[in-house]
């Protein structure tokens, strides 16, 4: 049964990702999906610098997001964004190979609650994000 929903896992989420032009744009490659479970990756660009000389903030949000996303959908339930935050704990700069991993905490009928943990290639962690998603009625891919 787990590797049955497991597939399913994998299908809905290269159905998102073919359709999310910002991921694509972000660069993400996912590694590893799971019922309630994305692990992605990507390397930060020079465009993605602010006038800091950092990586804007954004950029490590946008990838916890698409992890998030993933791992609350991933069961062909169309489930959106109700509530997230980030805490940022080091800086990001370019050429920096980032990895979030999604991890289910609660999953309700209505809602979901997702850990995110952000990490650089020197498995530093750079940011810790929470997601809480609300789950609708509908499904993504037909079965």
């Amino acid at each position: 049964m787990n590797a049955e929903k497991n597939k399913l896992a994998g299908e809905v989420v290269s159905h998102m990702m073919k359709h999310d032009l910002f991921s694509q744009w972000l660069g993400i490659e996912v590694l590893d999906v799971k019922e309630g479970y994305s692990r992605i990756k990507m390397t930060v660009r020079k465009e993605m610098i602010n006038g800091f000389g950092i990586v804007h903030g954004g950029i490590a949000f946008s990838l916890a997001d698409s992890a998030f996303a993933f791992a609350c959908n991933n069961r062909n339930v169309l489930s959106v964004a109700l509530d997230t935050s980030i805490n940022f704990i080091k800086p990001v700069h370019v050429d920096d190979i980032l990895t979030a991993e999604a991890k289910e905490v609660h999953n309700g009928k209505s809602t979901g609650l997702y850990h995110i943990e952000i990490k650089n290639q020197k498995d530093h962690v750079i940011a810790q994000f929470k997601g809480l998603c609300y789950r609708t009625d509908k499904s993504l891919i037909s079965q």
